[in-house]
């Protein structure tokens, strides 16, 4: 009985999808380690460190009270 999956075909195309695929993985990590994206990567990698805050300011009169989540009134 042959199954319609045991054709040659199915392994030759999927070893080529995976070889396909780790190409793609390691061009992207080289990509990543290039010594120009250093700078961005430093950057990026401190934004949570900052004093910056995201959201509203406690204590803030324009945005004291008012939720951003807030759709109106409960009944």
């Amino acid at each position: 009985m042959n199954h319609p999956m045991m054709n040659p075909f199915w392994g030759h195309l999927t070893g080529a999808v995976t070889v396909l695929l780790m190409l793609v993985f390691i061009g992207i990590w080289i990509w990543a380690w290039r010594k120009r994206h250093r700078s961005t990567f430093k950057r990026m990698s401190e934004l949570p460190m900052e004093d910056k805050p995201e959201g509203p300011v406690p204590g803030n009169p324009r945005t004291a009270g008012k939720d951003k989540h807030d759709k109106g009134e409960q009944p």
